[in-house]
């Protein structure tokens, strides 16, 4: 309502009831205002993030109460509201709203309504449209009477956020169990290792530490758009895409000063290893207190831990993804290729591509009208600086939709998302120079286990069923070929590896191999395996019996797929008769490994068996993830708010060493204020260490408690015990 409406309204009220105003009334003033932040940061799910400050949820009204020098009268006075965010605010860009009073609320629009007046008093409802720009703003109200003079008072400030609760935000998630997971949930797990070893990885997001909500502000303002144009970077934020490409180009440091540096090196002397971080706040922290330079350093699951900390702080429901084998295919053809020795080692490439262990990005959840239907849910989002995305280091948001269905000329970077969980992995026998033989063509090897954490557990649920149709059936390949038609375009013709997409591997062996593990593999002790070999028939060899000779080679696998030199070999000669089987014992002795292995401690066991009597290789390959020490975590009775909660800590180291320099870090948002960090020193074999703290809890309800002991020959060592907060009694 206009102030012109109002003006007409109180000369219409002065009309029927016959009243003449004769007394000069004292102009109206703002002497305080309440912003009711308890009430309205408890009904917009924000009370986590403190008291101290108004944060509200965008489409959902919140209330506000005006104190004046006396009684507000709408007959005489005019009240307008104006809201205001960004640098150079203007209507025109959804900076600056200006709003008056009215009794109803229309729309979805910036409103002032609902008002009711006690004595010197007025409470009033507020509302923010589902569309609005996120950020800090400023209120103000503007006082006038008739048509004076108005007088500007500063009402205060709030923070404006995404509401996944409302169904007009484009973050809408109509499920409240699901939004105590992927919004409200300040703790969860990361999974690492191997799609055969995969390990829990408990990881503190921390997103309703007190200051969080205002670095995740801060890394908006420090991106490369805002700083080239800040009032268009602004105006945008009203648009969750726009939001997760810029933060997913800012949780890393290539292009800008974003939140962190990667080192998939082995040298982290001048940063923190990125296995020893337990958490997202104290990275976020570091970097804004550190005039926001790179933290060092970050490797994937990092990248994409503070990344699910930043947007479910500022209200987009996200989740942690792990893809084991996933694929980088930097050539677009839809094939890595790696290559062996004919003494069974994997060989350094000057290929770019490359099969990670594991990857882990981001899933959020989100409309995208950018898109045709059908593409809503969730979205890929890749902080890792993997390759550039529209000149930056980005990736995301890929509808996860499109990328099972193989539409990956929708944006942004499907395509190569989809080859991450997609690609053919075509192995090769080099010799003499080039490579002489397809040792192993499997279109299923890649985009294994792909997997989050079960909603409401701390359970891992399997979720490659969203990501592609099931390996080997006949829509997984259509789609598959449909995608490579996309890819390839114009370059299928001259594609050597054509042939192969369709099919489904190489001819048939005169036998099968496999490598078994005899027992639970762990760091410092002696490997087992057993080869078992088959003999069937074959097209080239039918019957009767072959020689075969194994050459097997152990070598030390990196991260990003590729292996150090070999650490392990032996030859094995076999007479292998049609329909017989054998195993055959190896041993990977302690000795070998000890000193040679990464903080992964991941080895790739791997044998080419030639067949004599062809001429023909065959590849049987084994890896393996060595189980670190366990430990554990005990509570001695109920927690309580502000009340003492003892926690026992105890490792014992099972191996045949000792473990050097340990030291342990503890960490759990609402139990701890930033970090507990001890010195434990050195762990001799076979002993148990044992250490007691005494906890605070500062926050109730369900709460989980990070420990990492780390020493000089072990990096991994961690454990998490889930702990449920009671509120303080009152008394």
């Amino acid at each position: 309502m206009t102030v012109k409406a109002q003006e007409a309204i109180r000369s219409r009220i002065s009309m029927l009831t016959g009243r003449r105003e004769m007394e000069p009334v004292a102009v109206l003033e703002l002497t305080s205002a309440d912003l009711q932040t308890p009430r309205n940061n408890k009904e917009h799910h924000t009370l986590e993030m403190g008291l101290k400050r108004l944060i509200v949820r965008r489409g959902q009204a919140f209330v506000i109460v005006l104190n004046f020098n006396r009684s507000f009268r709408p007959q005489f006075d005019n009240i307008s509201f104006v809201a205001e965010t960004g640098p150079e605010p203007m209507e025109l860009l959804g900076t600056r709203a200006t709003f008056v009073l009215t009794q109803v609320q229309h729309g979805n629009v910036w409103s002032a309504f609902d008002f009711t007046i006690n004595l010197n008093s007025i409470q009033v409802s507020l509302f923010t449209p589902a569309n609005a720009i996120i950020g800090p703003y400023t209120l103000k109200i503007q006082i006038s009477q008739g048509q004076g003079h108005s007088v500007t008072y500063l009402v205060g400030t709030f923070i404006l956020l995404f509401n996944p609760w409302n169904t007009e935000d484009d973050v809408y998630m109509p499920s409240e169990i699901l939004l105590q997971e992927y919004i409200l949930m300040d703790y969860g797990f990361v999974y690492k290792g191997h799609e055969r070893f995969i390990t829990t990885w408990p990881w503190n997001y921390g997103q309703f530490e007190e200051d969080i909500i205002d670095i995740c502000f801060e890394i908006l303002n420090r991106n490369l758009y805002f700083l080239k144009n800040p009032v268009k970077d602004y105006s945008q934020r009203n648009d969750v895409v726009y939001v997760c490409r810029v933060l997913s180009a800012m949780i890393n440091s290539n292009d800008d000063n974003g939140v962190l540096q990667g080192n998939w090196g082995e040298d982290y002397s001048r940063g923190v290893n990125p296995l020893e971080w337990n958490g997202s706040v104290a990275i976020l922290r570091q970097w804004s207190a550190q005039g926001r330079q790179p933290v060092k350093y970050g490797q994937c699951w990092v990248f994409a831990a503070v990344m699910c900390t930043v947007m479910r702080c500022l209200g987009v429901p996200t989740r942690v993804v792990s893809n084991f084998r996933s694929a980088h295919n930097m050539d677009g053809n839809l094939t890595i290729d790696t290559y062996y020795d004919q003494n069974a080692e994997m060989l350094p490439t000057q290929r770019r591509d490359k099969i990670w262990n594991f990857h882990v990005w981001n899933e959020c959840w989100m409309i995208r009208k950018d898109l045709p239907p059908g593409y809503n849910g969730w979205q890929v989002l890749d902080p890792t600086p993997q390759q550039t995305s529209s000149g930056l280091f980005c990736c995301g948001p890929a509808s996860v939709k499109a990328i099972r269905e193989g539409e990956i000329h929708l944006a942004y970077d499907t395509s190569f998302v989809y080859a991450e969980v997609n690609a053919d992995e075509v192995i090769w026998l080099f010799e003499d120079g080039q490579a002489q033989e397809i040792l192993v063509h499997d279109t299923s090897s890649i985009g294994k286990e792909i997997s989050t954490k079960m909603v409401g557990s701390d359970q891992r649920q399997n979720i490659s069923s969203s990501y592609k149709y099931p390996e080997g059936s006949s829509k997984e390949r259509s789609i598959f070929m449909k995608a490579s038609r996309r890819m390839l375009g114009q370059r299928r013709t001259s594609s050597p590896f054509l042939d192969l997409l369709g099919s489904g591997g190489v001819e048939n062996q005169p036998a099968q191999l496999q490598l078994h593990l005899a027992r639970t593999p762990q760091w410092g002790q002696d490997l087992l395996l057993t080869l078992h070999a088959r003999r069937v028939s074959d097209i080239t060899h039918p019957q009767g019996p072959i020689w075969l000779v194994f050459r097997f080679c152990a070598q030390t696998m990196l991260h990003g797929g590729f292996t150090r030199e070999p650490l392990w070999r032996q030859v094995v000669r076999l007479n292998l008769d049609f329909g017989q089987v054998i195993q055959w014992p190896l041993l990977l002795p302690y000795n070998s490994y000890r000193n040679r292995l990464t903080d992964e401690k991941l080895i790739r066991v791997s044998g080419i068996a030639k067949v004599e009597e062809t001429g023909r290789s065959m590849l049987v390959m084994k890896d393996i993830s060595l189980e670190p020490p366990h430990l554990s975590i005990e509570v001695s009775k109920s927690a309580e708010v502000d009340k003492p909660l003892r926690v026992h800590i105890m490792l014992t180291n099972t191996q045949m060493e000792p473990l050097s320099n340990c030291t342990m870090v503890v960490e759990g948002s609402g139990l701890i204020n930033g970090q507990i960090s001890k010195d434990l020193g050195t762990l001799v074999a076979g002993h148990t260490i044992t250490i007691q703290l005494n906890l605070y809890p500062i926050k109730a309800g369900p709460r989980q408690l990070q420990v990492l002991i780390s020493s000089n020959e072990v990096k991994l060592i961690k454990g998490y015990k889930d702990i449920f907060v009671a509120a303080a009694r009152a008394f």
